[in-house]
């Protein structure tokens, strides 16, 4: 007879409006002025960093750009410094091989294309190399104010875990979670739910019994402290 293996996760019902709301007003007690832990200067530095930080911890692209945003902080900087010089600065974080040409090539076009100045415009933002939906919401929110959700892999599985905003991919949760958070929330909740996933609400084992939010929280098969 087959040994029983381990119970199926069960599936996280969805939260009401109401319970997002408390959710995030418990989140903004605890965190009310949240900002990205991504060292920047302006809109060009975090796009830069944002485009860094894809496979990498935040910690280890602020060591990378500390460097880097010494010897180069603006577009024109960047592409005389070239790619060999970006590489020698951020050999350290993941994929930097080709990271190191897309910052190059970016920044290139940015002075083709936009005077050197980064575009308040999710289509152009897209059109450039190494720039994806997820990188281009982040400079949205962070260095326009726009009402925009990047879905890292912490919002999705806060998404999905929660029951604020379950999907099946990463488009479906932004679009449930702009959808069910109010305007004036999104900027803030951005940061929010990014903290809270990196934090508390971990992949492996949800420190579900130091949750500020667990009363909320819709995870049916929450953990408890060893």
């Amino acid at each position: 007879m087959k040994a029983p293996g381990k119970p199926k996760p069960r599936k996280t019902p969805p939260m009401t409006r109401e319970q997002v709301r408390q959710f995030l007003q418990v989140l903004a007690n605890a965190n009310p002025a949240p900002q990205s832990e991504l060292d920047y200067r302006d809109p060009y530095t975090l796009l830069v960093a944002v485009a860094l930080s894809a496979q990498a911890t935040d910690v280890s692209v602020n060591k990378a750009t500390a460097g880097l945003f010494a010897a180069a902080a603006t577009p024109a900087a960047m592409v005389a410094l070239g790619v060999d010089g970006v590489a020698r600065h951020i050999r350290t974080i993941g994929l930097w091989q080709g990271k190191a040409k897309n910052v190059v090539a970016l920044s290139q076009q940015l002075l083709d294309r936009h005077g050197g100045v980064v575009p308040r415009d999710r289509a152009a933002l897209e059109a450039l190399p190494g720039v994806g939906r997820k990188t281009a919401n982040v400079v949205l929110n962070v260095a326009f104010g726009e009402p925009t959700m990047a879905v890292d892999t912490h919002v999705f599985r806060l998404g999905n875990r929660t029951g604020i905003a379950p999907g099946a991919n990463e488009r479906a949760v932004e679009d449930a979670l702009v959808k069910r958070i109010p305007p004036a929330l999104i900027g803030p909740a951005h940061h929010w739910l990014i903290l809270h996933g990196r934090y508390i609400c971990k992949a492996r084992r949800p420190e579900c019994w130091r949750c500020p939010v667990t009363a909320f929280c819709r995870y049916p098969d929450k953990e408890t402290a060893a």
